[in-house]
């Protein structure tokens, strides 16, 4: 979604959404919902949600400008709400993380809370404001509710070796890399969306960065080589910002949390939308394939103060077709 202010009346939707919403026939039940779920304040019910959160996931640009996915961590209370129209977090920022010492005064940022407990989760986007040495405030220019779809039930333990991590990058998968993206059923994905027609490009009013989850079975993100990955797109919620950023910006942000061991895996590179066609069909329950090409990437062991054990699948996951 664009950075635009939500008003009633307002268009809350981009052109690459508006596109997006029209191929699968939902655009006009869009403009009518749109204005009425995406708000330029965070209702309490989400204030006080976020206040009870370890974890928030996070997705952003460092100064380079390419587009990373990560989470930041605390005690429940590190994330408040000192108005409607703004959140901050007081985390304990790892040196490790690929948005370390990255942080700059006008950044936009897109947060995605997430209760693994539950599977409930909300939305933020907005623009990083004062001081960002040891915590994070952000001005609130949109906010939103997801649906539970394709959220995996965790419980949280301590991890004993929080800390003592290591971080190692590398710019093609690993067998190792591949063992653990073959046995994940959640990622994060990071996008970003710019005016450039107004000639404002990443620095225009009509720019935000969103930060949204994906889920599934088990090998439902397919590697077909040493850079490449494929990520189906399940039947959501029709807002389709992820797929409708990525028809204006190609760049894109992937966070693989291992929720067993503790580690977070970091991917930066470009990614495209593959359509179906009649003769290559989409994956079974999806509309489109998002194919993600690496440029980076950043492995950052005992990154999570907490292991989340699986409880058990979300009920809409696709049943995988083994081919």
């Amino acid at each position: 979604m664009s950075g635009l202010q939500v008003g009633a009346k307002e268009e809350v939707w981009h052109a690459g959404e508006r596109a997006v919403q029209t191929r699968f026939g939902s655009r006009a039940k869009m403009a009518l919902i749109g204005p009425k779920f995406i708000r330029a304040e965070m209702p309490d019910q989400h204030r006080q949600f976020f206040g009870l959160l370890p974890l928030v996931f996070l997705g952003g640009q460092d100064l380079t400008g390419r587009l990373w996915a990560t989470a930041l961590f605390g005690d429940s209370g590190f994330i408040s709400s000192p108005a409607p129209n703004e959140l901050a977090i007081a985390a304990q920022f790892n040196p490790l993380d690929p948005l370390a010492n990255q942080w700059v005064l006008g950044q936009q940022l897109g947060l995605l809370g997430l209760e693994p407990q539950t599977r409930r989760r909300n939305r933020v986007n907005g623009v990083l404001i004062g001081d960002v040495t040891d915590r994070l405030t952000l001005r609130v220019e949109q906010s939103f509710g997801n649906c539970p779809k394709y959220i995996q039930q965790r419980s949280a333990v301590p991890n004993p070796a929080y800390g003592n991590g290591c971080k190692a990058d590398f710019t093609r998968f690993t067998e190792r890399h591949s063992r653990w993206l073959a046995s994940s059923d959640t990622c994060f994905i990071a996008s970003r969306f710019a005016d450039r027609d107004s000639g404002g490009g990443l620095k225009g009013a009509n720019r935000g960065v969103d930060m949204s989850h994906r889920g599934g079975m088990p090998g439902f993100v397919r590697m077909l080589d040493e850079r490449t990955l494929l990520i189906p797109d399940y039947a959501g919620n029709n807002f389709f910002n992820t797929l409708g950023n990525l028809q204006t910006d190609s760049s894109a942000g992937l966070l693989f949390p291992l929720f067993e061991q503790g580690h977070l895996l970091h991917l930066t590179g470009q990614a495209e939308v593959i359509w179906p066609t009649e003769s290559e069909p989409a994956p079974m329950g999806t509309g489109a394939v998002i194919r993600f090409v690496l440029e980076r990437g950043r492995l950052v062991e005992q990154a999570m103060p907490s292991v989340w054990q699986r409880q058990s699948f979300s009920p809409y996951n696709p049943v995988l077709r083994v081919e």
